[in-house]
């Protein structure tokens, strides 16, 4: 796994173009009816050659929240509208069964565990339900996924060819943030927070556990911080627009390999301490 002073950064300016259309065969974004999710589907359809297979996941896509992720997806084939509610086993269960049903005899090479929620609770405020509502979606929700679509992300990597770990053979990517940061802690002015950073930092640990037992199986995993982005749970104070955070976030995934795997990055490519 990576030393602390690692990192991806892109060296050749304006080569995101060709990084992005060779990132994945198929790639699952989960929570992408807004936000992050839905710029990270919005450009990798909009890409000079985007995945064949884009699964955009959500609690209710034709529902009224999905209505952007539905116009996306009236104008690229691409793009294929999936139920999945992160936190309910019988919803991923079905989410699988409907994206394998797409991939037939190939596997999922890209899972992006984007859904996530907020919570700016303080010691004074917060309550027991509150901060398992967090880890439930947090931490619990990524661990499900990933586990119950596990055996398409191994198909995928046992593919023909494909060697070393990359995207574009078999990836997990788990949505962070430096909020979650134990090192960053104390360095970071925001408010406790105790449900969403407690939540994350544990999100964390379970990134680096997937690396470790996922790696000789040929599967990539990563935690990836976003910045403090202008979305729904950012809010307008954030100095970030949602298009460079996501710009920037696919520029590092078409560069993670074997020396990445299990690392803490930033949209920039920046090692950050755990």
């Amino acid at each position: 796994m990576p030393s602390r002073r690692q990192s991806c950064r892109v060296s050749q300016p304006g080569a995101e173009a060709a990084e992005m259309a060779a990132l994945a065969r198929s790639v699952l974004v989960t929570g992408s009816n807004r936000g992050i999710g839905l710029e990270l589907v919005r450009q990798l359809a909009a890409s000079p050659q985007p995945p064949q297979h884009i699964f955009a996941t959500c609690r209710d896509p034709e529902g009224p929240r999905g209505k952007a992720l539905q116009e996306l997806a009236a104008q690229h084939p691409s793009i294929k509208l999936v139920q999945l509610d992160a936190v309910n086993l019988p919803s991923i269960r079905g989410a699988v069964r409907a994206v394998g049903s797409h991939l037939k005899d190939q596997g999922l090479n890209l899972l992006i565990n984007n859904a996530g929620v907020s919570s700016h609770a303080t010691l004074r405020s917060l309550d027991s339900r509150e901060m398992l509502s967090a880890f439930a979606t947090n931490v619990v929700g990524p661990v499900q996924v990933t586990k119950e679509f596990l055996p398409l992300l191994e198909k995928a990597a046992k593919g023909v060819g494909k060697e070393g770990l990359s995207c574009s053979r078999a990836a997990v990517i788990n949505i962070s943030t430096k909020l979650g940061s134990i090192g960053l802690c104390l360095k970071v002015p925001e408010a406790p927070m105790y449900p969403y950073r407690a939540s994350k930092a544990a999100q964390n640990m379970v990134t680096r556990c997937m690396a470790a037992e996922l790696q000789d199986k040929g599967i990539l995993c990563v935690a990836i911080h976003p910045g403090w982005v202008k979305t729904d749970m950012g809010t307008e104070k954030a100095p970030l627009m949602v298009e460079h955070s996501v710009q920037g976030i696919l520029t590092v995934l078409a560069n993670l390999s074997q020396d990445t795997s299990g690392a803490f990055l930033d949209w920039e490519g920046n090692t950050l301490p755990w």
